[in-house]
């Protein structure tokens, strides 16, 4: 028997939503997709939706008859703080109080190592240290992570938070031997967000299974999530291609790296 009926994922045409779509194809009976962008050609079990999700009532259609939202929306990058107003959070406000009032079990959301990027890399944080957001970016991370806690204390819904390091088909620097997370792992992290029997809120980091690791997920073993991909086979090309960093530079001292190191988006566009 399926856990849910019908999973939507948010985000459906970016490069994580796009890999989770492949991914959990067969997860649940009805998959319904979300994305402001065109997602090609739906599958037999799939529905797809291109709304915004910051249009609240468009966002509320969107969730009615699901059991379950894998929420993956949103720009990766660094922006400014008035698309973060316009754009992220009201759309996050939108999926947690449409997931209230239709009755969804669930939320798995895609967070950031950048809600806690200026954390030191030798401080090994784990999921409960104190939000550090690096950016405008890393700050509505923590927006939504703290609406999250509301939801679950407030009205019981549950959310698993997914502090994702780097996706990507292979780790491209140094700081990546750390932080990389392989597509199949996301899948996996996913799957055992959606299925352990009890969540609460909780937080997670993302990575694989790495032989350096500067997060911690001591606090999320309930979660049941085991990686299976590591970037150690890497490694050797990695270090011989990249240039080891100064340990004194911010983007190398702290988790956020170059995210942390960057200057204000607005300063980009005087």
């Amino acid at each position: 028997m399926a856990d849910y009926e019908r999973i939507l994922i948010t985000g459906a045409a970016g490069s994580l939503g796009a890999q989770l779509r492949e991914g959990l194809a067969d997860f649940a009976p009805r998959l319904r997709h979300a994305d402001r962008a065109d997602m090609g050609v739906a599958a037999a079990n799939e529905e797809l939706v291109v709304c915004d999700l910051a249009d609240r009532q468009a966002a509320f259609a969107c969730i009615d008859g699901c059991d379950a939202i894998v929420h993956f929306a949103g720009n990766p990058r660094e922006h400014p703080f008035d698309e973060l107003l316009r754009d992220g959070l009201p759309a996050a406000y939108n999926i947690w109080e449409g997931a209230r009032r239709h009755g969804v079990k669930r939320i798995v959301h895609a967070s950031s190592i950048h809600a806690v990027g200026f954390c030191e890399v030798e401080e090994v944080p784990d999921t409960r240290v104190p939000h550090r957001p690096d950016t405008f970016y890393g700050l509505g991370k923590c927006f939504v992570e703290d609406l999250a806690a509301l939801y679950w204390d407030k009205w019981g819904l549950e959310t698993v938070c997914l502090r994702i390091g780097s996706c990507s088909p292979e780790p491209a620097d140094r700081r990546m031997l750390w932080s990389w997370l392989s597509a199949a792992d996301l899948v996996r992290l996913t799957e055992a967000a959606l299925t352990a029997p009890r969540v609460g809120f909780s937080v997670i980091y993302g990575t694989s299974d790495n032989a350096q690791a500067a997060v911690s997920n001591a606090f999320a073993t309930h979660i049941g999530f085991v990686p299976r991909d590591s970037a150690d086979g890497h490694a050797p090309a990695v270090l011989e291609l990249t240039p080891r960093p100064d340990p004194h530079a911010r983007a190398t001292r702290v988790i956020g790296g170059g995210f942390a190191a960057a200057g204000h988006p607005d300063d980009d566009r005087r």
